[in-house]
Formats: structure tokens, sequence, C-alpha cells
């Protein structure tokens, strides 16, 4: 089925060479891999749960393509594989002493595991897909946690990609419902992106926009669907997350598919949250949840009367660098995370000199603000709603983050990247504690949202 609108995505990847997707496409992997890599031996990375779901097919058309093969490498199925650097180690030792090209058979994990050993190998890899779980599969880059501390860490994306939607769409729910989670979080990520071309700040790249965007909603709009493993559904799911991956790629950034929603997840991984569960808690499943908190943000956001927004009163309130280094560290106790936070928030903090001028830029452009962002969003509601149905998490309390820890991730969320997003603008105006506080209170959705119903 590999879409037209994957085909056309192709040309401006700056990795990835070919992707099949479709129904049954599995035997084809043994022809793609001859395709993209000739005479190459190639040697099969799998888990025994993903070994179990497609390891033998992908060995059979490696074979019947006439593909030598060195002997696979199989990572235990329990407990959950875990995307640390020891493990990347572990991998990259293996591969360093076989000359082969890696064929992942993998999510999530075993995919970023697979992308970065082979990146630091200088080597090229493909990825046989075993569920539609997140959009990194034809990103670059590989999120991995070391000493403690998990960050996207550089190598290519994968040359090839097969996506047999039969084998993803067997996979656990729950898996589906992390992938889910991760490609909702591109629609309060797309106002953001508005938010900050109309303020100059990072332009919207009308192509790379139209890749992750244009047929967005399509690919969200049935939620249950994607539970229950409805082919449909899943091509739908799984060819946006697909286009989000080479829309990163395009653009050189993750600014396409990433918003002020991810902070919240990449705040949560940063602390570890989640990491030692069995499964550990998904990338997806917080995305999905900071979405939530970022869509509810927002409602309060279009309530607001900027024109009241006395400037001098902003400008004056405005901390200096060292104010805000200060603001940044209080708000951070873990000093790997201070260390970080400091950085991305120094990236982006607007001097003392120019605070006025920017705070008068937002108040200017807030009509054409409210007229961009407003029909890209969706209610904090709806998309509750939609991750409910899908069988994910849909209230933080149901990770174990209770109202104090979310409304402190508000206020960490807004440093944690340089990429600027709605929690800077209210920031700059003075607004976010208010807006944050009015969450919580009186007909705020957490306030009216305690619990999961």
């Amino acid at each position: 089925m590999t879409s037209e609108l994957i085909t056309k995505a192709l040309e401006t990847a700056t990795d990835t060479k070919a992707i099949i997707a479709g129904s049954g496409v599995v035997t084809q992997t043994g022809q793609v891999f001859r395709d993209c890599f000739g005479t190459q031996r190639a040697i099969v990375i799998a888990d025994e749960n993903t070994w179990a779901v497609a390891g033998d097919a992908v060995r059979d058309s490696l074979t019947a393509a006439g593909v030598e093969q060195a002997e696979p490498y199989v990572f235990p199925g329990t407990p959950t594989l875990y995307a640390g650097y020891e493990n990347v180690e572990i991998l990259r030792e293996h591969l360093r002493g076989i000359d082969a090209v890696a064929v992942s058979v993998a999510s999530g994990t075993l995919n970023d595991l697979t992308k970065l050993a082979s990146g630091e190998l200088g080597r090229p890899y493909m990825n046989v897909c075993t569920a539609a779980s997140m959009d990194g599969y034809a990103a670059f880059g590989a999120s991995i946690t070391r000493d403690g501390f998990k960050i996207t860490r550089n190598c290519p994306a994968p040359t090839a990609l097969v996506a047999d939607l039969d084998i993803m769409g067997a996979a656990p729910q729950r898996l589906t419902a992390t992938g889910f989670g991760d490609l909702i979080e591109k629609v309060p990520g797309g106002a953001d992106w508005l938010l900050s071309d109309e303020l100059g700040i990072e332009a919207v790249d009308d192509y790379v926009w139209s890749l992750v965007q244009d047929n967005l909603r399509g690919a969200l709009s049935d939620p249950s669907g994607c539970a229950a493993g409805d082919p449909k559904a899943i091509e739908g799911l799984a060819e946006g997350l697909l286009m989000s991956g080479l829309a990163m790629q395009a653009h050189q950034s993750s600014r396409p598919a990433s918003g002020a929603g991810h902070n919240f997840s990449h705040q949560w991984e940063m602390e570890g949250h989640g990491l030692d569960w069995e499964p550990p808690l998904s990338h997806g499943n917080k995305v999905g949840l900071g979405t939530v908190a970022v869509c509810a943000l927002y409602e309060k956001v279009l309530q607001l009367d900027i024109e009241a927004v006395d400037v001098d009163a902003a400008a004056a309130a405005w901390p200096d660098e060292q104010a805000n280094d200060e603001r940044v560290i209080a708000l951070q106790p873990i000093e790997a995370i201070r260390e970080a936070a400091l950085g991305q928030s120094r990236a982006k903090y607007v001097g003392p000199d120019k605070i006025r001028e920017r705070v008068e830029l937002i108040k200017a452009h807030w009509p054409k603000i409210i007229e961009r962002v407003t029909p890209q969003l969706v209610t904090a509601e709806e998309a509750a709603r939609m991750l409910k149905e899908v069988g994910g998490p849909y209230h933080p309390s149901m990770i174990d983050i209770d109202q104090d820890k979310l409304k402190l991730t508000y206020y960490q969320a807004q440093t944690i990247r340089s990429r600027y997003t709605i929690l800077d603008t209210l920031q700059e105006l003075g607004l976010l504690g208010q807006v944050i506080d009015s969450l919580f209170e009186g007909d705020g959705y957490w306030a009216q949202h305690p619990t999961a119903d």
C-alpha cells in the first residue's frame, strides 16, 4: 500500500531510501535489502518477543532473496528490553566483528538500540516494524538513557523500513496506544509552531508542515479501530507516524513533530518516572498526557484578554539572566536535569533590553495568533476521549502523576527545551502562573477532572 504520500516524502528524506508498507509485505524484506544494500550480508536483530512475531518470516525472506546472513542476535524477551546505553554497547560490540548490515525486527526500543549501535559503527541498517508504536521509525536520532539520563542521541535514520500492517495490527494494544499518544501531540505541537512562526521566531516550512499535518486528523480519526487492530485504522496511524519521521528528516529537526506536550514527557523521562515499571512506562503514554495538559492550557489561553497586558509591568517584572537561572535551578532539583535545563533556557532567554519589544510583538500579533491556532487545536476533553478509546492512559493519575506534580510540570516543561512554545509566550507576558493556577481551580480542566473518570 506504500502510499503516494510516503513515496513523495522519501524524495526529501536525507537517510531513508525505501519504505514498503502494506498487508503481508514482510515477505518483501529480502528484496528491499537487495535493492538497498546489494550483495552485503545481513544480520537479523530481535528480542524473543519480536522474533516470535516476525523473525522467521524476515529470515526466510532474506534467504529467498539470496542474502547471505550471519547468525541472528536475539535479546531476551523478559524483562522488557531497556533503551539503556549499556545495551547499545552490547549490540555494537557484537556487530563490530561481523561484516553485515543489521536488520532489526523491532518497535521503539530495539529500533533505537540498533539505530545507535549501527550509527556508532558508521553503518547503515534497516528495520522491520512490529507495532504502530512511535514516530521514530523514520526519524534520525535514538532516545537512549545513559547514567540515568534519557536524551536523543544523534545517528542516521534507517536506510529502509518494512511496515507490514498485518503484523502491526496484531501488536499488543498498549503499543498501538503509545503510538497514538505520540501522534496526537502533533495537534498542539502544530499550534506551537504556528505561534512561533507568527512571532518570527521559527518559520513554518509549508512542505514539511504538510507531511505531518495534512492527513493528521484522518490518522487520529478512529482510536477505537486502532485499539481493535482494524486494518484501515492501523494503516492511517502507521502512515501518520512514518510521515512524522520523514518530516523530521526533511527538516533536520524534531520541530515538525514536537511541541510543549513532548516537554512534559521529556521532563518525566529525565526524572526516570516509570522507568522501573514492567513494562516501563512508554514515551507515547507520557506524550499523550502532555497533549491533554497543553490542550487544557490552550483553552485558557484562548480566553485571555491580551490587550489588558501592561507592557511596562511585564517588562519591569522580567527577570535578568541571573534571576532567570535561579528560577530554573529552583524548578529543577535534580542536578543533571538542572544543568540541561539551564542550557536550554539560556538559549531562548530574551534579555531585559528586548522583552518590551517581544511583549509588544505578541500583543500586536495576538488576533492573528488566535486566528491561526484555533482551528489547529482540539479540546482537552476531546484529546482525553481519544486516548481513552485507544486504550491508553488519559489522566495523569493513571501513571502516578498527582495534581501537585502535574502543576509543577507545567513550569518545568517551560525550561526543559529551547524550542519556543505557548509556555514561553505566557512566561514572557507574565501570565504563566496565572494561567496554570486557573487550570486547577474553578472551571479549570484539572479542577473539573481531578481523577480519571
